[in-house]
């Protein structure tokens, strides 16, 4: 496949080392709309962040991006060091090939709304699926991490189940343990319980709780202003494509310095 030549490099911006993720300057726009205007973010190792911010203000364009499933218009995102999606030369990009972006995607996790697991598979076959075909790893050095993470999602007696055997929120801990068993270094949650009734919640958010004490890197966008008052290491509040606001959970959320994030906070409540 023919790579692309991007001129979105920017001079004086260097590669960090440092940080898990960072975007820089990120900009994304859809025709006329323009959906990220400017956004720098850093995420260390191990950080938990929580993006909120009401419906259209760029929380989940930015998640895609940093994942490549959207390609930026402007700066650049880099993971654990790499540009995302491009090679540097010099100082231009180019985009890298289909299956060379496919590689690197396999790094990150990401939990979508919506839970996308196959239903003529069952549990097990839907966890152990992206392992054997794009890691090309064997069954048996497969099935041991995948048991052990349907164990840790609270789901050890539904492997042999099909997904229209299983409530929302087990599906969507299936979703997780999925992610997870391509040992990324990163995970993205796209409001991952959005979708579910509100019975079903507190179970997907309780792994995401016991995910977030393990250690892992982790971003999430999400309504869940107690989860983010009680997970997050940071949380961004985000409008028209921008970030208004970060800071501890008791600083954004308990004492919002913007009039902006003081008005969705109030509606959310």
């Amino acid at each position: 496949m023919s790579t692309e030549t991007t001129t979105i490099a920017e001079p004086g911006i260097d590669a960090p080392r440092e940080p898990m993720v960072r975007a820089a300057g990120v900009r994304k726009h859809f025709g006329s709309l323009q959906v990220l205007q400017g956004v720098d973010l850093e995420v260390q190792r191990g950080e938990v962040v929580c993006l909120i911010g009401a419906s259209g203000s760029g929380k989940s364009t930015l998640l895609r991006c940093i994942n490549h499933l959207e390609k930026v218009d402007g700066g650049r995102i880099w993971i654990d060091g790499d540009v995302v999606g491009y090679d540097l030369r010099g100082r231009t990009l180019h985009e890298k090939s289909h299956g060379d972006i496919c590689r690197d995607r396999t790094q990150t996790g990401m939990v979508f709304q919506h839970f996308n697991l196959f239903g003529h598979m069952t549990v097990l076959e839907n966890i152990m699926l992206a392992p054997r075909t794009v890691l090309k790893q064997k069954t048996s050095e497969v099935l041991p991490r995948a048991l052990a993470l349907l164990d840790q999602v609270g789901l050890a007696d539904k492997a042999k189940s099909y997904p229209r055997q299983l409530s929302g929120g087990q599906q969507q801990r299936v979703a997780i343990a999925r992610a997870l068993c391509m040992e990324p270094k990163l995970m993205l949650f796209d409001e991952p319980t959005s979708a579910l009734d509100p019975e079903l919640v507190g179970d997907v958010l309780k792994v995401m709780r016991d995910l977030a004490a393990s250690g892992m890197t982790m971003i999430v966008v999400t309504h869940e202003m107690g989860f983010a008052r009680e997970v997050a290491d940071r949380v961004v509040f985000m409008h028209g494509g921008q970030i208004i606001e970060q800071g501890t959970p008791a600083q954004v959320l308990g004492d919002p310095q913007h009039e902006r994030t003081r008005a969705f906070l109030s509606a959310v409540r």
